[in-house]
């Protein structure tokens, strides 16, 4: 008689980069922020969480510009191409906002 060998999948593991985004140590994001349809809102809302967090590692515009291109990149696939492009204007907003030169210039 053989023995069957049964193997056990192992639940799946909870993704660490949506935890990264709701419990950032670096940035206290306004609730939902990047769903907003306003580039210009997405890019004063990081500024000012950038800009008065205590434990961020770098400058407030390198925080600000890191969490927007995380989200982008984790949302990857799931991201439909309007929102991309409303978080991509969001990366040009936030240039603005620290009086950095455009990627396209």
């Amino acid at each position: 008689m053989a023995t069957e060998t049964k193997t056990k999948k192992k639940p799946a593991a909870k993704k660490w980069s949506g935890k990264v985004t709701e419990t950032s140590d670096a940035l206290d994001l306004d609730k939902d922020i990047f769903e907003s349809k306003d580039p210009s809102k997405i890019a004063a809302s990081l500024k000012h969480s950038a800009e008065k967090s205590q434990r961020k590692k770098s400058s407030p515009y390198r925080s600000a510009m890191s969490m927007l291109t995380f989200y982008v990149n984790r949302a990857g696939k799931n991201l439909d191409a309007s929102q991309k492009k409303i978080l991509e204007d969001a990366k040009d907003e936030l240039r603005k906002l620290f009086d950095r030169k455009p990627v396209h210039a």
